[in-house]
Order: structure tokens, then C-alpha cells, then sequence
């Protein structure tokens, strides 16, 4: 059976980041490696160095869900690199899903008709591979106009790494791009068969450097809340406020809420809700001309 690489590449990169200090560890004479040894990892995580050593090899062993959690409070993993973990070792992982007609592509009617309620606040859907799959016009008028894009083009991630408008409209490009490399890095853990994460990956892998790099040096993220700083061509600076809630029924969805962090966002938000609308008017009466 072949090593698994990915399990192998992220332990050794976590035990390198936490110093003996960190852990509690005394040290004595000299070292050469940057962080923990393996023997203490296994030490502090109550197994034996043979285990630990062939579990970071990525040598084929089937690891409890108890000694993982050991491990991972040993190196300090978070909640997504917890479950990046136990997604590698085997413990989370699913079958991958199907194509875009499949499960987990199609946003239930009383989603879609939450995000259209919503006023001032843009709001949007994306599936486990990035994918817009539902949003109000607020989102489009702040984000981008994903609809207008082919299907098979609408993708945030792929916006973000792709498009240079996505690195003029956020201000910390880098920080939000490379979280939303994270955060197909812990979805492609949880279903490694997915053929659609591999052809985004892919797709990504030669048309961006910044992907290559960051998608080198796993680093596993959740969706859970946070602020961003936007440039609007339009509406000028906005800071925003984010929540993430996964979609009732269906944890493939993950549902995005925007709110303003300040008055002055608020202001832009609302001159965004008229000039969408706007536009949506004119297009109205050109269509019925």
C-alpha cells in the first residue's frame, strides 16, 4: 500500500511548529530538528515511538479516534486541524459527491427565499468545492456578478485566484485567498474521491502560483465568522462582518451572512442595494423595448 503522504507531510510540519517550550518539554545540550521529536510527540500523546513514528511515515495503521485526539491536543491543532487529521487518518472520510446535478447543488426554495428577504445584508451559499450555487443581488453588487457567469465558472475560490479584479476588491487578498485554500484543503481531506475537488485543484495548480504554495503547506480552516476589508470600485471601503452557518439538512452547504461592521459600510451597502436595483430596472426596460 502506498504512504500516505498528505497524513506524513502535515504531522511533520506540526510537530516542527510547536517548540519544547511550548509543550512543557526540558531541553538539554543541543538539537536538531526545530520543534518537537517524535519520541516526545509520542511521549506527551501516551503511545509508543514505534506507533507514532509509522503513523507520521503515513504507514498503513488504523489509529483510534482517542489516540488521534491525543495527538492533536499533543501538537495543538485546532478544530479544522483536528478534522484534517482525522480526515487523512481515515476516521471522516466520505464518499465523494457527484456532479453538478447532484446532491448538495441545488439550494432548498426557503434558503433561497431567506437570502432575498434579507435587505442590507448580502448573503450567499457556496457548496463543498466553492461553488456559488445561491445569493442575493447585494452579494453580487458587493462581491461579484456570479449568475452572469457559465455555470461551471461559478466558483469563489476560483474567482479569487484567477480574477485581478478579487485582488483590488479585498484589501487583505492574501489572508482571505489563502484561508479559502484552507478551507478546500479540509473538504478535499474529508472526500478525497471527489473527481471535482481534483479538477479544481488541478485547474488552480497552473494557473496560479500563490495556489501552488499555499496548497503545498497545508494549513486546514473552518468556516465560522470574521471581518473583511473591502475597495469597491463604487461603494469605496467597507468593513464587513461574516457568519457562516451550515445548511440544515444538507452539510455540504455552507450559508454566508454579511453585515456592516460600521456606519459608514452601512451607507455603501445601501448605495450597492440602489444601484443593483437600478440596473436591474434599466435591463428590465430594455429587455420589454
Amino acid at each position: 500500500m502506498p504512504a500516505n503522504t498528505a497524513l506524513s507531510a502535515f504531522l511533520t510540519a506540526k510537530r516542527a511548529a510547536i517548540t519544547p517550550a511550548a509543550a512543557g518539554v526540558p531541553v538539554t545540550g543541543p538539537r536538531r530538528v526545530p520543534g518537537l521529536r517524535r519520541e516526545e510527540v509520542a511521549f506527551l500523546s501516551g503511545v509508543s515511538v514505534d506507533w507514532y513514528v509509522r503513523l507520521e511515515q503515513g504507514r498503513q495503521i488504523t489509529p483510534s479516534e482517542s489516540v488521534l485526539l491525543a495527538v492533536a491536543r499533543t501538537l495543538r491543532l485546532d478544530d479544522a486541524e483536528r478534522d484534517y487529521l482525522f480526515n487523512l487518518a481515515g476516521h471522516r472520510a466520505t464518499p465523494g459527491r457527484t456532479g453538478p446535478g447532484g446532491p448538495g447543488s441545488v439550494v432548498r426554495p426557503g434558503i433561497a427565499k431567506m437570502l432575498t428577504a434579507l435587505v442590507d445584508q448580502p448573503a450567499f451559499v457556496l457548496g463543498a468545492r466553492m461553488q456559488v450555487l445561491a445569493g442575493n443581488e447585494l452579494a453580487w453588487a458587493l462581491i461579484h456578478d456570479f449568475p452572469a457567469e457559465p455555470v461551471g465558472r461559478r466558483n469563489l475560490l476560483h474567482w479569487l485566484l484567477v480574477d485581478s479584479a478579487a485582488q483590488d476588491l479585498y484589501l487583505d487578498w492574501a489572508v482571505v485567498a489563502s484561508e479559502m485554500v484552507g478551507v478546500l484543503q479540509l473538504e478535499s481531506s474529508a472526500h478525497p474521491g471527489d473527481p471535482q475537488i481534483a479538477a479544481l485543484v488541478g485547474e488552480l495548480a497552473t494557473r496560479s502560483a500563490h495556489f501552488r504554495r499555499w496548497w503545498a503547506e497545508p494549513s486546514p480552516q473552518g468556516r465560522t465568522s470574521g471581518t473583511k476589508r473591502f475597495q469597491h470600485t463604487l461603494a469605496g471601503p467597507l468593513r464587513i462582518d461574516w457568519v457562516a452557518f451550515t445548511v440544515p439538512d444538507d452539510a455540504t452547504q455552507t450559508l454566508f451572512v454579511y453585515t456592516a461592521a460600521d456606519e459608514a459600510s452601512a451607507q455603501a451597502l445601501r448605495f450597492l442595494t440602489s444601484w443593483r436595483a437600478g440596473n436591474a430596472q434599466r435591463d428590465g426596460a430594455v429587455a420589454d423595448r
